[in-house]
Formats: C-alpha cells, structure tokens, sequence
C-alpha cells in the first residue's frame, strides 16, 4: 500500500504502475472525489488509468481487468467535510475501504494540536461513526495508530485494519534500544 500525495491520477498511477497493490488516497471530502479516486485506480470500462505496465522496469503487469479487481483503492476521512459526508464517502462504486488521519481529524474537530485531548469525547464519536458506515457499506475502516496497544483497541470497537506507528518511529527507538545496550 502506498499513501500518495493527492487524489490525482498521475500519483494514483506512478504507484501503482511502480507495483503496489493499493494507494491510501488523502484529503477525500466528498463521495464525486472518492469515485474520482476509484476511476484512477481502474482500467476502462471501469475507470481513467492509464496503461503504463512497467513494474520497476522489470516486467510487464498484469492484464487491465486482473488489475482492476486486484487494485485496492482507500481514501482518507481527516476532515470536518469527509466527516459529514462519510456515509456517502463509503457508498461510493468500486471503493474498497476508508482510513483515518487520526492527526488532522483531531484539528479537524477543534484540537489546538494533534493530541488535543479535549477533543476526545468528539473524536471517539467520530470514529464510531467511520467504522459504522463503512461496515454498512461492506468496506474495509482503517485507522492509523500510535502503538500497538491503541491499534488493539482500534480493532476491537471495529476498525477492519490498523497501521502502527512509522518507520522513522521504529528505526529512532531500535537505535536508542541499540545505545542503551551498547553502553550498559
């Protein structure tokens, strides 16, 4: 899966064209910009993409319509906007699940920082609601989380997937394990 920078074809298709089996799509606010995200994700009939089968330059990829049913294709609700449209967000044709910015859903909701806790209670409702309609709409809810211990939770009130934490997150913390080790 890779998150690309905006819900545009080029960037959809230079993921996916480079091999990857999925694109997180941000900032997605309405159910016209979700189809717009899907339709970049899918050969014609069923979308926009463009052929460009060179995976890394080494092979050629698959066949327009295996790509099309393998392709996962997420969008982002991190926004007041999306908030208010996710029923219709999930409902969108071919879109095949939706993923929270837990950060600029915070802000989004009135936080002052990214971990504004008196925030809490509107942002806890809030992922209810994204977990409850993409389950009404037969979709994949995904949230990003801080630690493993939060992704356990997340999944336990009903989110399908969770990713935890980041790579520079993982790498700084090895290190420091490393030194601790090192100088003890």
């Amino acid at each position: 899966m890779v998150r690309v920078p905006a819900n545009d074809g080029f960037w959809i298709g230079q993921a996916l064209d480079a091999g990857a089996r999925g694109v997180i799509v941000p900032l997605v606010n309405t159910a016209e910009e979700a189809a717009a995200a899907v339709a970049a994700c899918r050969y014609p009939p069923l979308g926009v993409r463009s052929y460009g089968p060179m995976r890394s330059g080494l092979r050629v990829g698959p066949a327009p319509a295996e790509s099309n049913q393998r392709v996962a294709c997420i969008v982002m609700i991190e926004t007041a906007q999306a908030l208010a449209n996710t029923a219709e967000i999930c409902a969108a044709d071919g879109l095949d699940g939706v993923y929270i910015g837990p950060s600029d859903l915070t802000i989004a909701l009135g936080g002052r920082t990214s971990t504004d806790t008196s925030v809490a209670e509107k942002f806890e409702a809030a992922l209810a609601k994204v977990a409850q309609e993409a389950r009404t709409a037969g979709i994949a809810a995904g949230i990003h989380c801080p630690d493993g211990a939060t992704a356990a939770r997340r999944l336990a009130q009903g989110f399908t997937f969770a990713t935890v934490s980041s790579d520079l997150v993982h790498l700084e913390q090895a290190a420091a394990a490393h030194l601790r080790d090192a100088s003890a």
